[in-house]
């Protein structure tokens, strides 16, 4: 069990408890605990039991249930607390908007014990009646339920990749299985996974059978699956799982048909057809068995696809013309910029993220706590930013030559300004501009927010530009063409969140910004320094787009991005309504 696991244990303990209106005291102990789970570095299960509260921090009571949770799978606690709520009440706690304290009244006052007597009750025009609701409450309910169902059966990408890798090794280690490779859309880095697929080759397809049916947490299909395919679902998640078992010559054309998208498969390989060629990559892979991959592409006349490129969005047009771009890879970002620390809501200090980071070998850091206006992340007032400033200059004389770069996480405020004064924006290195609040708004209005924010000189960077959590709700509606555009003409940077639940921007607008002439930064929105290993996933997002390194900003040397935010800085005309905070 790992440490987020243990985390999500104790959250759902304080969620029931608020839910059964148990002691407020115990309730935040819980919350307590998870906190000080999410800043330990160190996985607890390594640790010695009896060691937990000084390794751990947590108090002998905590570490007691630590212990209990890790080698029990629960506590006596959590145990209670389940059994005395009915399991479509604790699945209600899952949906985005929802607390316990409504899901409470919900159930008492109108005995909704699952999500479907809930959508009933919310169609019926019943829960908005309920103290506390009124019918926006109850039109965001139904909204978070549609997103709900639309969202079941999947994984976020981490969670199908682990999946995938997971039974890639269980298979690896069958008798008889010769090779086999993840594929479908894990191999395509997908955002959001429906089908975690595999191939193997073997001559002997009844063991792969064999392996699959006894792995525990996996649930057979027999109606959809065939000597040559096993297929069904991972319990858990209700995620698809399909398994191709072909004969060892067959391999890569089976690799390349169950990896691709269908459009990149059925799109035509030349502008007119040529006399006694196959039209389409599938006809090829008809046509002969290929040993690699490359060589099937060679032999169509293409430049080589990468695996996450194979969308069917126009690439096969530029591997014939052999411009298919050098795809951005982890090792050319030389910083890490949108990070968080204890000044607001993040788990480690300043220096713990800093040195935690140039030991991993990068070049620079940009710390971007939450700016005043977001009070629920202990958002910086002015006094606490020049405090932070202090210890950046401290730090930076101690650790050069790494940099740590003075930036801001500003609230993109309800009318599209920044969160503080000039006064106070032009003390920071950088600004990354996001929406955090008020995420309503119809499309014109949220467009038109987001335009003003970039249309501020002091704006650096737009931060994840939708706000969506993948899987848990959906993010505002933006035109995304005009908000690309504008970060054009105003040369904004646009940032890649690479946390697995944001990736946003969309890989889907990754080739229109780069098109418009727009750089592109990959950020972990760290709070943690685990975070910056998301970084990998906001890489596969930008490569999906055909991101490469000389369009993403933080491939640049420290040196090149201190160079770019001073003449940035130096370059900002306050508009005239700045003026009296200016100078007065």
């Amino acid at each position: 069990m790992d440490n987020r696991a243990l985390i999500r244990a104790f959250r759902l303990t304080a969620q029931l408890m608020e839910l059964h209106e148990e002691n407020p005291f115990k309730i935040r102990a819980y919350e307590g605990t998870a906190n000080a789970l999410e800043q330990l570095t160190v996985p607890v299960a390594d640790l010695d039991r009896t060691g937990l509260p000084d390794r751990t921090g947590l108090s002998k009571t905590a570490a007691a249930k630590v212990a209990e949770m890790l080698d029990t799978g629960s506590f006596e606690e959590l145990t209670r607390l389940l059994a005395a709520t009915p399991p479509g009440v604790v699945e209600l706690l899952k949906i985005k908007g929802i607390g316990p304290k409504k899901i409470r009244s919900l159930w008492k006052e109108l005995g909704i014990e699952g999500a479907e007597q809930l959508r009933e009750a919310a169609q019926n025009d019943e829960v908005s009646k309920l103290k506390g609701f009124g019918q926006k409450t109850q039109q965001g309910i139904l909204e978070a339920l549609d997103f709900t169902d639309q969202s079941r059966g999947k994984l976020l990408y981490p969670q199908a990749e682990e999946l995938a890798h997971d039974l890639l090794t269980r298979l690896q280690a069958t008798a008889g299985i010769a090779e086999a490779a993840v594929a479908g859309e894990v191999r395509r880095r997908l955002e959001t996974v429906e089908t975690v697929g595999l191939v193997a080759a073997t001559a002997d397809p009844a063991a792969a059978h064999t392996t699959l049916n006894s792995l525990d947490g996996l649930t057979p299909d027999p109606r959809r699956s065939g000597p040559f395919a096993w297929r069904g679902t991972a319990t858990a998640s209700g995620v698809k799982v399909e398994v191709l078992l072909v004969a060892p010559a067959a391999f890569t054309n089976q690799l390349l048909l169950s990896t691709a998208a269908e459009n990149h498969l059925a799109e035509a390989l030349h502008e007119t057809p040529q006399p006694g060629q196959p039209a389409t990559l599938r006809q090829w892979l008809k046509r002969e068995q290929f040993a690699t991959e490359p060589a099937l592409y060679e032999r169509a006349g293409l430049q080589y696809v990468e695996p996450e490129l194979r969308e069917g969005l126009g690439e096969l047009a530029l591997a014939r013309e052999n411009k298919l771009p050098t795809l951005l890879e982890d090792a050319d970002l030389r910083g890490s910029l949108h990070n968080h620390s204890t000044y607001s809501d993040g788990s480690h200090s300043l220096r713990e993220m800093a040195t935690f980071l140039q030991g991993q070998g990068y070049e620079y850091l940009g710390i971007c706590d939450h700016s005043q206006a977001a009070h629920y992340a202990n958002g910086l007032p002015p006094e606490r930013v020049r405090q932070q400033h202090r210890e950046i200059d401290e730090l930076n004389q101690e650790l050069a030559p790494f940099r740590i770069f003075k930036g801001i996480e500003s609230d993109i405020l309800s009318d599209g300004s920044l969160d503080y004064p000039p006064t106070v924006l032009e003390t920071f290195d950088f600004i990354v501009a996001s929406v955090h609040s008020n995420l309503k708004m119809d499309e014109r209005k949220a467009t038109t927010r987001v335009l003003r924010a970039i249309e501020n000189p002091y704006t650096t960077m737009l931060g994840h530009p939708t706000g969506r959590l993948l899987l848990r709700r959906e993010g505002y509606p933006l035109d995304h063409k005009a908000v690309i555009d504008a970060c054009a003409k105003h040369n904004v940077i646009i940032e890649i969140n690479a946390n697995p639940y944001r990736l946003d921007l969309d890989w889907r607008w990754v080739r229109y910004a780069l098109d418009q002439g727009v750089q592109l930064s990959i950020n972990p929105d760290a709070h943690h320094t685990n975070g910056y290993a998301d970084m990998r996933y906001g890489v596969f997002m930008g490569r999906k787009g055909g991101l490469t390194k000389d369009m993403t900003f933080n491939a640049k040397s420290a040196a090149e991005v201190a160079e770019y935010f001073a003449k940035r800085k130096a370059g900002i005309k306050p508009p005239l309504e700045f003026k009296d905070s200016l100078f007065g």
